[in-house]
């Protein structure tokens, strides 16, 4: 049998892939586990938009099946840091849900990845979300997660007749560090990657937001090198 044929014959996973570490990670895992991974990101007003060069990177790496990217006006709704200008990017921490929170965001995603995935045939449909240590964004709690998996396959054709659709969410209770040395292991370049919630067009990090010092903070403990660009 040759080599195409063995891959059309592994089941097929959507997998969100942001450009971020997280979701480079999830892309890294799911292959990992022999699946053909169709990778979707998002053009939806974000203000860090060098994350986009960073997922067609990480995609392309990957040798994925397809790369697709969905464009969506949320700047148009505003009420976010990451979609607003009007709205600064918080360099210090924040009590309660801080103001980089997308409102919907990770819903509208899943939704669209949900579409996607039995357009595909594909069953399984991967997330990147964590909630050890993350923003305290609500989408990334696992309740959310669970509940969004009982919508799929309430909402779906094949949710109803067929098999059933699976949100997986492997980084969950991972610490950042775990997460990191978990990529390493299977070979992702994290320099291909961007965090920052407002990198510049080349997508160099402020080195001062949540998700830098996040970021930062799990590749010392880990003990790695972190290759993140700073400006």
């Amino acid at each position: 049998m040759s080599n195409a044929n063995t891959v059309s014959d592994l089941p097929a996973a959507v997998v969100l892939l942001s450009g971020g570490l997280d979701s480079a990670t999830v892309l890294a895992m799911a292959q990992a586990q022999g699946l053909r991974c169709y990778t979707m990101s998002f053009d939806y007003g974000q203000r860090h938009r060098a994350e986009l060069q960073a997922a067609e990177r990480v995609a392309r790496a990957a040798e994925v099946i397809e790369h697709k990217v969905v464009g969506m006006n949320l700047n148009g709704i505003g009420g976010s840091a990451l979609t607003d200008d009007s709205i600064a990017v918080p360099e210090g921490p924040q009590d309660g849900i801080p103001v980089t929170y997308v409102p919907a965001r990770n819903t509208l995603f899943l939704s669209l990845a949900l579409g996607w995935a039995e357009v595909l045939g594909a069953r399984e449909i991967f997330i990147g979300v964590n909630a050890v240590d993350y923003s305290g964004y609500p989408d990334c709690r696992p309740e959310f997660v669970e509940a969004f998996e009982r919508l799929a396959n309430l909402a779906t054709r094949a949710g109803v007749e067929g098999d059933g659709f699976r949100i997986r969410a492997p980084l969950q209770y991972m610490s950042k560090a775990e997460i990191v040395q978990t990529g390493v292991a299977l070979g992702v370049d994290y320099s291909q990657t961007v965090s920052c919630y407002q990198a510049d067009a080349d997508g160099r990090a402020c080195g001062r937001c949540d998700s830098c010092r996040l970021r930062a903070e799990g590749f010392r403990a880990a003990g790695l090198a972190d290759p993140t660009r700073y400006r």
